[in-house]
């Protein structure tokens, strides 16, 4: 089940994933995980810090064919555990600090199914500032978010020890 909104201003994606709640929520502080599954279509996640509590900088660097191409440098804002991340999402480019950077907000909650699977929904706000920069990367947040959201299911099917969560 995925429902999604995007706009210039924000995306709000819901999306079922077939693992136990806690599974769904490491995912995204994990950091051999998040290299797994944080870069859309070709891309690579090159590398990624995560200094998990409140105020921790959670950031990653992006490959396209062996090139640079930016990544994020955010900032973890609220943490409740298997329940809900609160980011200061900073997109960066290959330049990191030293090249333009857009802070928006990112809310990602879980919550079980009644089936043992893991509803996660994703709101990106604050995206106006980057779209009157960037159009058109403003536009591609929200598919970026579903391919890579795509690829988090898949990589979670894989290493949930238990396999995917059916029913």
């Amino acid at each position: 089940m995925t429902t999604r909104t995007h706009d210039h201003m924000a995306v709000r994606i819901e999306r079922m994933l077939p693992v136990p709640l806690h599974l769904a929520y490491r995912a995204w502080l994990e950091p051999g995980l998040v290299r797994r599954w944080m870069a859309p279509g070709r891309q690579e996640v090159t590398r990624v810090e995560i200094d998990e509590r409140a105020g921790g900088a959670w950031r990653t660097w992006k490959a396209d064919e062996g090139v640079i191409v930016g990544g994020f440098d955010s900032e973890l804002v609220e943490l409740v555990p298997d329940r809900r991340l609160v980011f200061r999402w900073g997109f960066i480019g290959p330049q990191r600090r030293q090249g333009p950077s857009f802070d928006t907000s990112l809310t990602v909650s879980f919550s079980p199914s009644a089936s043992g699977s893991t509803v996660v929904r994703l709101v990106h706000e604050r995206l106006g500032e980057l779209a009157a920069a960037m159009p058109d990367i403003a536009g591609s947040v929200g598919p970026g978010w579903e391919a890579v959201l795509t690829k988090l299911e898949q990589v979670l099917a894989e290493t949930s020890p238990a396999g995917p969560v059916t029913g």
